[in-house]
């Protein structure tokens, strides 16, 4: 990867390998899925009036750890107040989150990424503007958050003991979640 880099007239740009670039789809894809997977109906779903306008949810908290983490009850203190809100707040902000991963990907798919024209050996470029650049940080936080619950990865101590794993997919996972950290951070640098 080429890191991004502020254009003159506005907006960023990097440049990925093709391997790179589909990474980016398929973790940002998982995330999708995940959220869209998310079931729960539960009594709360009765409230007629909710349901019309479109915000009765699931009032408890996801089981898998990854949406418990990307759907976070927000009063941790209070079980009812969390579920009151989460029942209010949880299909938005997972709505959110699931146009954020597709609005990344459909990026990397209009920069050319597996149209049958396109050379699958030549490098993507990828050109964001500012509603792009918050799509991307956002999904690109989701997958790492995602990817850190998987790995058990709280703090910089668990990132020193996953360096020293002799598992292949452990390790290969962690280089991934560091990769994928520096990608954010350049499109971070490239706002500056």
């Amino acid at each position: 990867m080429r890191p991004f880099r502020r254009r003159r007239r506005g907006g960023v740009f990097a440049v990925f390998e093709p391997g790179e670039a589909h990474l980016l789809v398929s973790l940002s894809g998982q995330v999708v899925e995940l959220l869209k997977d998310r079931s729960g109906t539960d009594a709360a779903d009765d409230d007629p009036l909710a349901r019309q306008i479109g915000l009765g949810g699931p009032s408890l908290p996801p089981e898998d750890p990854v949406l418990r983490r990307l759907l976070p009850d927000a009063y941790r203190d209070d079980a009812d107040d969390a579920a009151e809100f989460r029942r209010f707040t949880e299909r938005s902000l997972s709505s959110s989150k699931v146009n954020s991963a597709e609005s990344l990907i459909g990026s990397l798919l209009d920069a050319g990424l597996g149209l049958a024209d396109v050379d699958e050996s030549e490098p993507i470029e990828v050109e964001l503007d500012a509603e792009g650049v918050q799509a991307w940080l956002r999904s690109l936080n989701d997958i790492r958050l995602s990817l850190a619950v998987r790995l058990g990865i709280e703090d910089d101590d668990d990132l020193e003991l996953l360096a020293h794993s002799g598992d292949d997919t452990i390790g290969a996972m962690t280089e991934i979640y560091h990769w994928l950290g520096y990608v954010q951070e350049s499109l971070v640098d490239a706002l500056d």
